[in-house]
């Protein structure tokens, strides 16, 4: 990302408070002790609650709520973290730097956070079985009268909610109010379309990509042919060869296992006696505690899904290969006599078509609101480094007894945080900024990302990747107030009732209930979806603020397919200080289309002093009668107290995904 270190200094850093919704933290990790740090600034009324749990001048604040008052046997009635997310996440984000980290000697170095100066506050609201809508509420609350500054949410939804149903969309507005820009996850459907979740646009939704490291185990036949697999794999077998059998040849025939069950290696499918000392030939990905408990020395795993882009950590000996290399694993076993194998131990490669957007990170168009082009930005959310508790399990086995300080896991909920720090790094460096303006920086001033690599373009990484140093001077942003999003509502057929019920005031009101585009909301992407069968034809108005130097012109530069005409008007925009704004119309139009996937381009205004302030374009298709999230009539009559109890919210760390 271009930001081996921030340029602002301990104490600018030291002034924002980033919190975080989560499954609590580990306080003795070294990752946020506070040496040298000053007492935390003086607006901070936040706690520290929790029996045997001490905060100090990083970790400023901790809470936990657990409104159902139930508790597996793995959980700490406290804000200590016994699952391991909210431990990394907030390292992630804000961790102190920490020399000779890794995972089992795997990915060794200096472990540090986006802003290791700014403080951490956490609110445990998840726990072994996930999270409930009534504790996301209730820690949104208390963040806000706290005093944080960012909110990190690592938490999302399997499907999609109406604003008003969702507990984080009516958080986040409600933060946003008091000037809190909420940075959520995008979530780990992909690639499948409409999967996105956390759609609101008073809030930073950010999909996950690709770092340049890959954790490669291979896999060396007795034949010397050497397979390439991913894993996290930190066993070394020493080079030494073991029986290789396939799950299939090994059936649990007392169980009533037939031989394709035996061979996807599912619970109680193997035969211990034939599997003991071996190394068993999977045909799908297992956690591998199957192979432990037939005695089994290790694991290949087949699955071109899980063999691509993304590696997980096993508790036995383990790599994952494509389904095309399972066939030649297979045709040896069939024609050798004495099949035998080796794993050997991971090694970080270099990757080279990073950065991606990897394969589970939830796609766009927007689900709620298709005229808000979502997710808004892509970070790095593979193969993370970052702390761990040390009762978590360090697997992807839930009964894996070892015990690490630091875990590589993947998922959007890794690259959340990566986002709260260039949000909470711009905070720093503009204390005054606004949640849109801070979030316009981040997306106008992005590493654009390569088209080639994505036949789902922006629907894939939105505005691009975060460059924080890049969104600390952006030139230009397009701010937004809580009026702003009333009216955006109001468009979208909210009625006074139901906007109420994400406001929380009785002085909100839609004067007008006439549905109409979200056009006019000054976001900084531009997203047209068109009915099939409709001609293209959009004008969005867009108003700029000038956070760059007083005087300064800027010209526009259009990109668009061939098929679409676009018009800037007008083309030039100049200013004589700093906070002036100027507003400017953009005109979309073109030949009718039906069946049209996502077409992009972009807009870019230059001043010719380093200020590029760019903003994609989106055209694409949707079914007639979709264009507005209007709320049924269903949905109007919902109550208030519909929170209560849990939901489907789960934590977005592919580990922790329920």
């Amino acid at each position: 990302m271009g930001f081996s270190k921030g340029k602002l200094g301990a104490p600018l850093e030291g002034n924002v408070v980033i919190g975080f919704l989560d499954t609590g933290i580990w306080p003795e990790s070294d990752s946020f002790n506070d040496e040298g740090m000053s007492a935390p600034p003086a607006k901070w009324k936040g706690k520290c609650i929790g029996a045997n749990f001490t905060c100090n001048n990083k970790l400023i604040g901790a809470r936990w709520y657990n409104s159902e008052n139930f508790f597996d046997i793995t959980d700490f009635p406290s804000p200590r973290d016994s699952e391991g997310h909210g431990t990394h996440t907030s390292s992630t984000a804000a961790g102190r730097e920490v020399q000779g980290a890794s995972y089992f000697g795997l990915a060794e170095g200096a472990a540090r956070g986006g802003v290791p100066n700014a403080r951490i506050a956490m609110y445990k609201v998840c726990w072994s079985y996930g999270c409930s809508s009534a504790d996301i509420l209730a820690a949104y609350d208390d963040a806000i009268a706290d005093g944080v500054d960012i909110i990190s949410v690592s938490l999302g939804s399997d499907f999609p909610f109406p604003y008003m149903e969702d507990p984080i969309a009516i958080g986040s507005f409600h933060a946003m109010k008091n000037g809190i820009l909420t940075s959520n996850s995008a979530g780990n459907s992909g690639p499948y379309p409409y999967s996105v979740s956390n759609c609101a646009p008073w809030t930073l939704t950010v999909a996950a990509s690709t770092i340049d490291r890959k954790f490669v185990a291979q896999v060396v036949l007795g034949n010397g042919l050497a397979l390439s697999g991913l894993s996290i794999n930190n066993f070394d077998l020493n080079g030494t060869t073991y029986p290789l059998i396939w799950g299939g040849d090994a059936v649990n025939f007392s169980a009533g296992v037939n031989t394709e069950i035996a061979g996807y290696c599912f619970p109680g499918a193997l035969n211990s006696y034939k599997v003991e000392r071996k190394i068993v030939l999977c045909d799908t990905m297992v956690t591998g505690s199957d192979i432990l408990i037939a005695n089994g020395v290790g694991v290949i795993m087949s699955d071109s899904f899980y063999s691509v882009d993304f590696a997980f950590s096993f508790p036995v000996p383990a790599t994952v290969i494509s389904n095309e290399d399972r066939v030649k694993v297979l045709n040896y076993i069939r024609t050798t006599e004495n099949p035998t194998a080796t794993i050997l131990v991971a090694q970080g490669w270099k990757d080279v078509v990073a950065a991606s957007v990897v394969s589970f990170s939830s796609r766009g168009p927007n689900p709620i609101t298709p005229d808000i082009l979502k997710p808004d930005i892509t970070a790095p959310g593979v193969d993370i480094l970052a702390a761990w508790s040390p009762v978590a399990p360090p697997s992807i086995d839930y009964k894996d007894t070892r015990s690490v300080n630091f875990n590589i896991i993947s998922g959007t909920s890794m690259s959340c945080p990566h986002t709260s720090a260039a949000a909470a790094y711009v905070k720093a460096g503009h204390p005054n900024w606004s949640p849109a303006a801070i979030k316009s920086a981040l997306m106008t001033t992005a590493t654009i990302m390569d088209p080639r690599k994505h036949v789902d373009l922006e629907f894939s990484y939105g505005s691009g990747q975060i460059n924080p140093e890049h969104a600390l001077n952006p030139g230009l942003v397009y701010n937004a107030s809580e009026a702003d999003y009333i009216n955006f509502l109001c468009k979208q057929g909210y009625n006074t009732t139901t906007l109420r019920m994400i406001t929380g005031s009785n002085s909100s009101v839609c004067n007008s209930t006439t549905p109409g585009r979200a056009w006019d909301l000054n976001y900084p992407t531009f997203a047209l979806a068109v009915e099939d069968g409709q001609p293209i034809q959009g004008v969005f108005t867009r108003t700029v603020t000038n956070v760059g130097n007083s005087y300064s012109t800027y010209t526009v530069s259009t990109y668009m397919p061939y098929s679409v005409s676009i018009t800037v008007e007008p083309s030039v925009l100049t200013f004589s200080k700093i906070g002036e704004m100027k507003t400017f119309t953009v005109k979309l139009y073109g030949p009718v289309i039906a069946q049209q996937p996502i077409m992009s381009g972009a807009i870019t205004w230059k001043d010719g002093n380093g200020h590029e302030v760019r903003s994609p374009v989106v055209v694409y298709n949707i079914l007639p009668g979709y264009e507005y999230g209007i709320p049924t009539s269903s949905m109007t009559t919902q109550k208030t107290d519909k929170f209560e109890g849990p939901s489907m919210y789960h934590k977005t760390g592919i580990l922790g995904r329920h």
